[in-house]
């Protein structure tokens, strides 16, 4: 680098031009676009992001659910940062964002999306609720993957997707591991592309510069979470 020049956040993240670019394209198609609206339950898919409870707590504190479900128990990912398991620390956090105890229901078995979906539901109708629609509360790039799995295991519920709306600069910025993010993006699509045809989930559309950003991140060896075989 030139004397005097700035290192951009890309450069700073370790990541090219050419991959930052792969990765917002992915990013911007993993998006639903849905617009908040009000449904009888929000649930919260666990993960390492915070910004899940955040983001639920901010919809329940506007009016558009009576109850949010957390969901979530540990993945080699989460363990770590959350030891009690995703959904009790995401109670935590929602409680102190104003969230009142009695308005959040815990599920704390849930090891993957198909379970978050199934397990939750149970925890609804042992409260006696069963919804009409749901708001789906996830990672943005978990949007896409989180509808075709509900879509699939809840076929009469309306499903309404919601993330924290955030940039993918600024998203990259707030979890702080570029590493894992590209990870976590390019394993999202595998599953979006190959949970079909496993039953797990309903076909989605990829269009062919998805697939080619895809590919492009699976080469520079974004693959650390990939299905396993």
């Amino acid at each position: 680098m030139r004397p005097g020049a700035r290192v951009s956040d890309r450069e700073q993240y370790g990541i090219t031009d050419d991959q930052w670019c792969a990765a917002r394209v992915i990013w911007d198609y993993q998006l639903m676009g849905h617009a908040p609206r009000p449904c009888s339950a929000a649930i919260g898919l666990g993960s390492h992001d915070l910004g899940v409870a955040t983001r639920a707590a901010e919809l329940y504190l506007a009016g558009l659910v009576p109850v949010l479900v957390f969901s979530g128990g540990n993945s080699p990912t989460t363990v770590a940062r959350f030891p009690r398991g995703e959904a009790v620390h995401y109670r935590r956090h929602a409680l102190g964002l104003g969230v009142p105890d009695d308005a959040i229901l815990l599920e704390p078995n849930a090891g993957n999306t198909g379970q978050n979906i199934t397990f939750s539901r149970e925890v609804l109708a042992a409260a006696g609720i069963t919804p009409r629609s749901v708001l789906l509360v996830s990672k943005p790039y978990m949007e896409r993957r989180s509808y075709a799995t509900a879509r699939k295991l809840w076929p009469g519920v309306e499903i309404v997707c919601a993330s924290e709306p955030l940039e993918f600069d600024d998203y990259l910025k707030s979890i702080g591991d570029e590493k894992l993010v590209l990870d976590m993006l390019v394993g999202d699509l595998q599953r979006v592309i190959e949970y079909p045809k496993l039953g797990f989930a309903i076909e989605q559309d990829v269009p062919e510069a998805v697939h080619a950003a895809y590919e492009s991140l699976l080469a520079a060896g974004f693959d650390g979470r990939l299905i396993k075989p």
